[in-house]
């Protein structure tokens, strides 16, 4: 069997690439090691943790400020099993509708593992030890992401008392304790679904701040949201152990820049580290495909390895580990591959913490400018100068948005409030089309809708905003 491209692994770069392949007219194959399509995201990443945080949302607004709104009902009680099976049934019409669009583009699926074995040969090895041998003209890597671990801890990770982000979407009860290890998107998410669910959460970060390389301010302000809400921080903090003890767990940590170590219990554990790109079985060494020094494959600009005919997208290439950014990847690739010119502009991709409320990024922030030596120009617009924020009690936060002092074109958005994640596109659009921050501050904006504190935040880096 021969095909122009194969591609291993069908996470959101893997089948977006093979579903764009097949559109240009390319004869496509993917292989699988899953039961089901769509990689991490769909079947125990974005999908499932985005059910849960939703329903877990709805949980707490039930039992939360609606007497504000004039609505009052008696306190909710909690059906997990029935959470859970949402969460189940939202993979299943994603991976299904994965399976579909393979069906309807004619695309081959190989259920199994799959190897590099020569130049333009794979080997897919199924769960029952069969092997099956295709050939192709390209061949893809896009094998994401694993867990990412602590260096030098040791870690027993049974989904159950010591979990990584697989088991964080599938307790069988709300712990009363848990403690996640890393305050970056994945820690605070998961906390937060099971914060919301009654767990008391507490989180333990080495860096000084959250959310890692996001805007500081942003950081900062949504840290005391998130303590509003009941979520202990220890910022800072070096995890040295993380062992069962009993029916739960402790972990130990101490200052990063010295002290005495500490010792705290918990009924759960989260370790939500970061992740590292998966490499292991594909054959990356006997082929000779190059990886850098953090494991990851090496490419060119347009997503070439060392090695003539093999190809790497996704959270296993350099670059943030977003599915969209992997999709992009993925849609680039194969138009390249069709000779056409696929490309990806990394300074624009945006990234959100779902959380309520919601973290949203796209380009530069202040700390990155600052270090650049870029001259550059802030406007802000607070969401409680905001007429719908007001009507829906949601208040919280604020739109940043970055310009150059010279120029005025926009380099970087930053939103903490209630949709921010859906709030972000417009400032992203924008940028990649070039735009300055007038632009946007002169661009009708619906009223009253949230999105107004972006035209208002727009006005404030030109000039001056009109609500404040």
């Amino acid at each position: 069997m021969s095909y122009d491209v194969i591609i291993i692994g069908t996470g959101p770069g893997g089948y977006v690439c093979a579903v764009k392949a097949a559109q240009l007219g390319l004869k496509v194959a993917v292989i699988e090691k899953r039961a089901t399509y769509g990689g991490t995201c769909l079947n125990v990443g974005c999908i499932p943790s985005k059910a849960l945080l939703h329903a877990s949302e709805v949980f707490h607004h039930a039992g939360h400020g609606m007497d504000a709104l004039g609505v009052e009902v008696a306190a909710p009680k909690l059906n997990l099993g029935k959470m859970l099976a949402h969460k189940d049934a939202t993979v299943k019409s994603n991976v299904d509708g994965v399976a579909f669009l393979f069906k309807k583009n004619k695309i081959d699926a190989f259920q199994g593992t799959g190897k590099i074995v020569a130049a333009g040969k794979v080997s897919v090895t199924a769960d029952d030890g069969k092997v099956t041998e295709i050939e192709g003209k390209n061949i893809v890597i896009a094998t994401g992401s694993d867990v990412a671990g602590i260096p030098g801890v040791p870690l027993e990770i049974d989904e159950k008392v010591i979990i990584s982000s697989t088991g964080g979407i599938a307790l069988d009860k709300v712990p009363g304790k848990m403690i996640v290890v890393g305050g970056g998107v994945i820690g605070l998410e998961l906390g937060s679904v099971w914060s919301r669910l009654g767990a008391k959460v507490t989180v333990v970060e080495y860096l000084d701040n959250i959310l890692g390389g996001m805007d500081g301010e942003v950081s900062k302000q949504f840290q005391r949201m998130l303590a509003k809400q009941g979520i202990e921080f220890h910022l800072g903090a070096k995890v040295v152990g993380v062992e069962k003890s009993g029916s739960g767990a402790k972990v130990t940590f101490e200052p990063v820049k010295g002290g005495d170590k500490v010792v705290l219990d918990a009924d759960v554990v989260l370790v939500a580290t970061g992740r590292k790109p998966y490499t292991a079985g594909l054959g990356l060494e006997e082929a000779g495909v190059a990886l850098d020094n953090r494991g990851r494959v090496e490419i060119d600009g347009h997503f070439k390895t060392n090695v003539a005919g093999i190809y790497a997208i996704g959270d296993v290439v350099k670059g943030p580990m977003l599915a969209h950014k992997a999709e992009d990847e993925g849609v680039a690739l194969a138009e390249i591959l069709a000779g056409q010119a696929g490309h990806v502009n990394y300074e624009v991709i945006p990234s959100v913490v779902y959380t309520q409320p919601e973290v949203a990024s796209v380009g530069k922030t202040e700390e990155e400018l600052k270090a650049a030596g870029i001259a550059y120009k802030v406007g802000k617009f607070p969401f409680s100068a905001n007429g719908r924020a007001r009507a829906m009690l949601a208040t919280d936060g604020f739109v940043k948005i970055l310009a150059d002092k010279e120029t005025d074109r926009v380099l970087g958005g930053h939103i903490v409030g209630f949709g921010a994640g859906e709030m972000i596109h417009e400032i992203t659009v924008l940028m990649e089309f070039g735009g300055s921050s007038e632009d946007l501050g002169r661009t009708c904006h619906a009223h009253p809708t949230m999105s107004e504190a972006v035209k208002e935040a727009a006005l404030a880096t030109f000039f001056k905003p009109i609500h404040m």
